[in-house]
């Protein structure tokens, strides 16, 4: 064996050792690589690719989700890898309300990195005792069969926590933009505490906001 030769067989032993004893510091690196470039089931081609664009966080809920509903798994998927729906600008103005006053207020938090939302709530009473919840500066992650809850609890995190004593105040009208719900006129905000944002085939809360009395 010549010189050259030795010199190659020794450096590829070399390497080869190297890689063994190091292969558990850059194995994440490549499992990670594989992992994000994997589409996620039932997404057409725009939403896998928007699928690829989301947080490690993101995915790793999303691959979490799958194994254990992947039913709601894909149509959360799905819901999320969507446009937004923007309210129209003419849609997000305020009514016309004469001598109306601020009852109730609070803002939306942060569930997890799938389940997010921005922005206010504000109910407001006209004379004639109308009753009017409004979002403003709201955006929230799109989900299916969003509605617009009021609940008893300030702070729900799970369906258990909502219980079946709510006020269903209509499908959300878009998951980003101001918008506008009447609220019956016989609801107590004493007992009521509390907004949420509600997925209601999954029983999924995406966002709450503690409403605190004027």
């Amino acid at each position: 064996m010549n010189m050259r030769l030795r010199f190659f067989v020794v450096l590829l032993g070399t390497l080869a050792v190297a890689a063994v004893f190091t292969f558990p510091l850059w194995r994440p690196f490549i499992a990670r690589t594989e992992v994000n470039n994997v589409a996620f089931p039932g997404l057409s081609a725009e939403q896998s690719q928007a699928y690829l664009r989301l947080s490690d966080d993101q995915q790793q809920l999303f691959r979490d989700m799958l194994k254990v509903t992947p039913t709601m798994a894909v149509a959360m998927a799905r819901a999320a890898t969507s446009p937004d729906i923007v309210i129209p600008t003419e849609e997000q103005g305020m009514p016309a309300m004469i001598n109306s006053s601020v009852v109730a207020g609070g803002t939306f938090t942060v569930i997890d990195a799938l389940h997010t939302a921005e922005g206010t709530v504000t109910i407001y009473q006209l004379p004639d005792n109308t009753r009017l919840l409004r979002l403003e500066d709201f955006k929230v992650t799109n989900g299916p069969e969003l509605h617009v809850y009021l609940v008893r609890n300030p702070k729900p995190r799970e369906q258990k926590e909502v219980g079946n004593d709510y006020i269903d105040l209509g499908a959300l009208k878009g998951n980003v933009g101001n918008q506008n719900y009447p609220v019956p006129t016989e609801t107590d905000l004493n007992i009521y505490r509390g907004v949420i944002i509600y997925s209601v085939p999954f029983g999924v809360i995406f966002s709450s906001a503690e409403l605190r009395l004027s």
